[in-house]
């Protein structure tokens, strides 16, 4: 049956015309489902015959928590979301004092292979659905009873690897029928698939851009980011200075503080260099300690800080947010995989 969740407004009109429903119905259906109805039924103004057809015909995606974890610290909610083919996924509500942010993902799993990184430690299984990303934003606040006003693309996935559905997930997550969240409050995060941001350029969204850069060298970026191999980091910052110059729109660049291997002075000073000529920030990120990795937080991450600030890039150190519920990507999704794997031998 067909996912009615990641139909556009337009679709699901066109769908209800094609039934011999005035087009009307589209919006009142397009509305209970990011209002987060689990079945056709509680669409309670939709006539009997057509709650029938319906659910004849589409499928309502809802996800089950598999786990939910509560930071005892900051208060940040870490959920396992188990969808409809028994995958899972993770979400991050985090808050803020401009808001509460989620955090989700867009792949099940992810094939970049980035060294530090658990999301990517057993590979990409298959890409969410715009319905799936919806549902992480939509059930996250639902569930938690936090209205959601933020949005980061920066779970498990690389959202620039599934940009057809990422793309048709933001156009349903900003229709004012819908959740109505606006552009400026998205963050779209993307370890450098140069295309792909050459691509939302051309689009000129007003979303906000993030790079996770973690090397300002090719020597280094290729060591630990295999994404480099394809982008090379000159390529990706000639792409993220067409970027500026077509949309205007500030970039944040992502930085693991990794112990001796990125966080040396002469890489504060390449960075700043490349960065020259946009209003770029750099995000310095503390990095989180993955067993399966061989890499260590940096002690140097203040001073790092204070090189690029002498050259006038703004650089902030990123808040650790829910640290005792393994709030960082992939790190639950793995311990319920290894758990799993455990019962079943």
């Amino acid at each position: 049956m067909t996912d009615i969740k990641a139909m556009t407004l337009e679709e699901i009109t066109q769908s209800c015309r094609q039934m011999g429903q005035p087009a009307f119905r589209g919006k009142q259906i397009f509305s209970w489902l990011h209002k987060g109805v689990r079945s056709f039924d509680e669409m309670s103004n939709l006539p009997l015959a057509l709650r029938e057809k319906l659910a004849a015909e589409f499928t309502i995606t809802v996800p089950r928590v598999a786990r939910k974890q509560v930071s005892q610290l900051d208060g940040t909610i870490k959920y396992l979301w188990e969808l409809a083919d028994g995958n899972c996924i993770e979400t991050v509500l985090m808050a803020y004092h401009h808001g509460n942010t989620v955090c989700i993902s867009s792949q099940v799993g992810c094939r970049m292979g980035c060294t530090f990184c658990a999301s990517t430690l057993a590979g990409k299984v298959r890409n969410l659905r715009a319905s799936e990303m919806v549902d992480q934003v939509l059930f996250t606040q639902l569930d938690s009873g936090r209205e959601i006003s933020n949005i980061v693309l920066m779970g498990i996935g690389e959202p620039l690897d599934n940009m057809d559905e990422v793309l048709r997930f933001l156009e349903l997550i900003n229709h004012p029928d819908g959740m109505h969240i606006g552009m400026r409050h998205i963050s779209l995060s993307t370890c450098g698939v140069v295309p792909g941001i050459r691509r939302l350029a051309e689009l000129e969204l007003q979303l906000t851009l993030s790079v996770s850069l973690h090397a300002p060298d090719s020597e280094t970026r290729s060591r630990i980011m295999p994404v480099n191999r394809a982008y090379d980091v000159e390529e990706l910052f000639a792409a993220c200075h067409d970027y500026f110059r077509k949309t205007g729109r500030r970039i944040s660049f992502e930085y693991a503080m990794i112990d001796g291997v990125n966080d040396h002075d002469w890489q504060a000073d390449l960075l700043s260099s490349r960065i020259a000529g946009m209003p770029g920030h750099v995000n310095l990120i503390p990095l989180n300690n993955v067993v399966e990795s061989p890499f260590r937080p940096s002690k140097r991450t203040a001073a790092f800080q204070k090189r690029l600030e002498s050259h006038g890039v703004t650089a902030t150190v990123r808040r650790s947010l829910g640290g005792d519920i393994d709030a960082s990507c992939g790190q639950l999704r793995r311990k319920a995989m290894e758990e799993g794997a455990n019962l079943q031998q």
